[in-house]
């Protein structure tokens, strides 16, 4: 029967082990060779004894004085002791023993970064990058683009991304950093170059693919964006990253059905998602189908329950079919979350309003002229309100307040022209039309929306059609 290699392992390592404590007393006949050393310090640092693996790699260094290894250990320990200095004097020594070896520049690298050095770190590895070749050379470019990253120089991340993928084209980390990389540095068309000769030798790529998509997506060539993406998941079925990406450049093109069709087959790849079930909601929002705008927002409000602006989709859908009370339902449970928003107050006010629960309406259109003085939204909802409930005095004295914060928007001279014919003072109604009529004629249908039954009055048909024939 043959022996268990885990157990034979083990046996060794304990054996290894015991030599070592012999060593450490000053027995005679305990030689450790390097590579039981570098065991020894394996297993005390695996065991997070951090002091105990450093005196192994000193007993090491003592044993082998002219070891890089031993050293470069020794080195790595202090460094996680954030013994940085000393260990950069190991470092420098470790080089004239062995300058070949890459752990020197990565461990001096991550020194000089602890010490917030990184000029140095920089340097070190620029230096690096002249005197190796192959995955060396592409894990130190990896280690300057890390740098160049947590010191904020976002560009020469996209730049050392770019040497790896020339050197090794299908270099998957690469791959999927630089394409997150290019959407934030908007090097889109430096992208689309370097993807489009990585695909000229190697057509197969789906990433790459990928990749291209997403830096025409970024330029906003949604179409060649989808033919990309069509490669994408032509070369991979299941590349549900892919069709996510399309979902979103169906939507930027109007073409909802198609975006339905490939945010399914997202569902159908990865778990569900909120912002997955939301972007169908929306498709279906924009096809008028508020049955299925609405089964999707409410599946995306059991995964993200805290985040109100679902509730406010939900009750959109029911708001235009009508359904006031059930509208209400929703904006209360977003309301609750998020108490100044400015769109909720505005619908759950226009729900109050159709229900004629004036006074409600004018609670809610209130908080956004107060929230939002300079929204003029709100304005114009809290003016039709006061209007509709029948307070035009209290109307009167809110338009003239929005005309003068609004620096005179001429909606507001025509809802003054509106509530002055509604207190009966006709004249200067005529007068505020006439006045409104000469800044903004198209504006005109604001003011009939108010009051349809307005073009009953002769005098009123009389300025709007003298207007039209001056135009």
């Amino acid at each position: 029967m043959k022996e268990d290699p885990l157990r034979k392992n083990n046996n060794e390592l304990q054996e290894i082990l015991k030599r070592y404590e012999n060593l450490k007393k000053g027995r005679s006949q305990s030689y450790i060779d390097e590579e039981s050393f570098e065991k020894i310090i394996d297993y005390f640092d695996e065991k997070e004894d951090m002091g105990s693996a450093l005196e192994a790699a000193e007993k090491g260094a003592e044993q082998y004085p002219f070891s890089a290894t031993m050293i470069i250990r020794k080195a790595d320990l202090l460094i996680a002791t954030h013994k940085y200095r000393e260990a950069l004097s190991l470092l420098d020594h470790a080089a004239t023993l062995d300058s070949g070896d890459i752990n020197v520049y990565i461990l001096k690298t991550d020194a000089y970064l602890a010490l917030d050095k990184q000029e140095k770190a920089v340097a070190i590895l620029e230096q690096a990058l002249s005197l190796f070749s192959g995955e060396e050379r592409i894990s130190l470019l990896f280690e300057l683009a890390d740098v160049y990253d947590d010191y904020q120089e976002f560009e020469k991340v996209f730049d050392c991304l770019k040497l790896i993928l020339e050197q090794e084209p299908n270099n998957e980390e690469a791959l999927y950093k630089i394409c997150f990389w290019t959407d934030f540095t908007g090097r889109n068309e430096e992208s689309i170059k370097l993807h489009q000769k990585i695909i000229d030798e190697f057509p197969y790529n789906d990433l790459a693919w990928f990749n291209l998509a997403a830096a025409y997506q970024g330029i906003k060539l949604y179409e060649k964006a989808l033919d990309a993406y069509q490669y994408a998941i032509a070369i991979n079925e299941k590349f549900d990253y892919a069709y996510r990406n399309m979902g979103d450049a169906y939507i930027r093109l109007k073409k909802y059905k198609e975006a339905i069709d490939v945010l399914q087959k997202v569902l159908e790849l990865t778990k569900p998602e909120a912002l997955i079930y939301e972007a169908l909601g929306y498709c279906y929002d924009k096809l008028h189908n508020n049955g299925q705008a609405r089964f999707y927002y409410r599946k995306a409000s059991h995964i993200s329950p805290d985040d109100s602006k679902l509730y406010y989709k939900i009750a959109c859908t029911y708001f235009n079919e009508g359904q006031w009370e059930s509208a209400v339902k929703q904006l209360e449970a977003a309301l609750k979350i998020h108490r100044h928003q400015t769109e909720y107050n505005l619908l759950m006010g226009e729900c109050k309003m159709q229900q004629e629960f004036y006074k409600d309406a004018i609670h809610y259109f209130s908080t956004v002229v107060t929230t939002r003085p300079k929204n003029k939204k709100g304005w114009e909802s809290l003016i039709r309100c006061l209007y509709k409930a029948g307070y035009f005095e209290e109307a009167k004295d809110q338009a003239v307040a929005a005309l003068k914060i609004s620096s005179g928007q001429p909606i507001f001279l025509y809802y003054i022209s509106a509530i002055l014919f509604a207190l009966g003072k006709t004249k200067e109604g005529i007068l505020q039309l006439e006045h409104a009529m000469a800044k903004a004629p198209k504006q005109v249908k604001s003011f009939v929306e108010l009051n349809p039954s307005i073009l009953q009055n002769h005098h009123v048909v009389g300025v709007i059609s003298r207007f039209k024939k001056r135009r």
